[in-house]
């Protein structure tokens, strides 16, 4: 698999986890007595997006142990790939996320609104993101590990939230009561973003010089100019689009047209944040 293709699957990927997580918690959001409207929206498109991240990430583990062969997926044995699989770093981790994404699927299609069966999936989600997070130049590092862990898990929960909000909240009362405990929620995952942003950084990169003089630190670059960018509009909904919700001065198409628009930026960061993770 080339790059290229790695990257896209990758982004696939790290996607679909990120959404399925956001279908998990967003019941969460809104008020007790209104919760179970909101995890009967969610259960169809949690199993989609949960059985999409299982396909992904089982693409992309056969993917990982044909390149480390030599040989193209389709020549790949089994043998060969169960070795890469448990035998290595990049396979156990692409293996967790395989199970975590299927786990997260079956949890998902008996539609359980238990407390148990939502913290047992919001798990499993967050178990498969770190752990492909642990794979990759940072993970020699102790600090870098603990921030990019720390960072995937809180791009995860605000990008995956907004994304289960445009999925499941139709109406300006929702929008009134979900999109308060939204923002409070955001923001924290805002402030652990920039600051493990930073840290991984620090100890990614030898010099500041090679934030252009490399590729990985031009991407890096690219994904800072996109999340200062993204950060900004959020501050700017925050100020705006919050007072108008909670006061149902905002519409439900108004409050759908900007998450969406939110949506689009985080999707740029996500891919850029994709092919950082396949070049480093």
């Amino acid at each position: 698999m080339n790059s290229l293709g790695d990257s896209g699957i990758r982004a696939v990927a790290d996607i679909a986890a990120i959404v399925t997580l956001g279908l998990i918690v967003v019941p969460r959001f809104d008020d007790p007595r209104y919760r179970d409207e909101l995890a009967d929206r969610a259960s169809r498109p949690l199993i989609a997006s949960s059985t999409l991240w299982a396909i992904a990430e089982l693409v992309r583990l056969v993917g990982s142990a044909a390149q480390a062969a030599g040989v193209s997926p389709i020549r790949l044995d089994v043998r060969t790939a169960t070795e890469f699989a448990t035998g290595t770093a990049a396979g156990r981790s692409g293996l967790i996320c395989v199970a975590a994404a299927v786990a997260v699927a079956v949890v998902a299609s008996t539609r359980s609104r238990s407390e148990a069966a939502a913290v047992a999936a919001a798990g499993l989600a967050a178990s498969g993101l770190a752990a492909r997070s642990l794979v990759g130049h940072l993970s020699a590092s102790s600090v870098g590990g603990v921030a990019v862990v720390l960072h995937a898990l809180a791009a995860a929960l605000w990008c995956g939230t907004l994304a289960a909000l445009v999925l499941t909240v139709k109406r300006r009362g929702q929008w009134a009561r979900v999109l308060p405990r939204f923002s409070s929620v955001s923001l924290a995952c805002v402030v652990v973003l920039l600051v493990c942003g930073v840290a991984g950084a620090v100890v990614t990169l030898p010099e500041p010089a090679a934030l252009y003089q490399t590729g990985y630190g031009r991407l890096l670059s690219a994904k800072v100019v996109v999340t200062v960018a993204l950060t900004a509009l959020a501050w700017r909904n925050r100020a705006r689009w919050l007072p108008a919700a909670r006061s149902h001065r905002a519409t439900a198409d108004v409050s759908h047209l900007r998450a969406r628009i939110e949506l689009a930026i985080m999707a740029v960061a996500l891919v850029l944040a994709a092919a950082l993770a396949v070049s480093g």
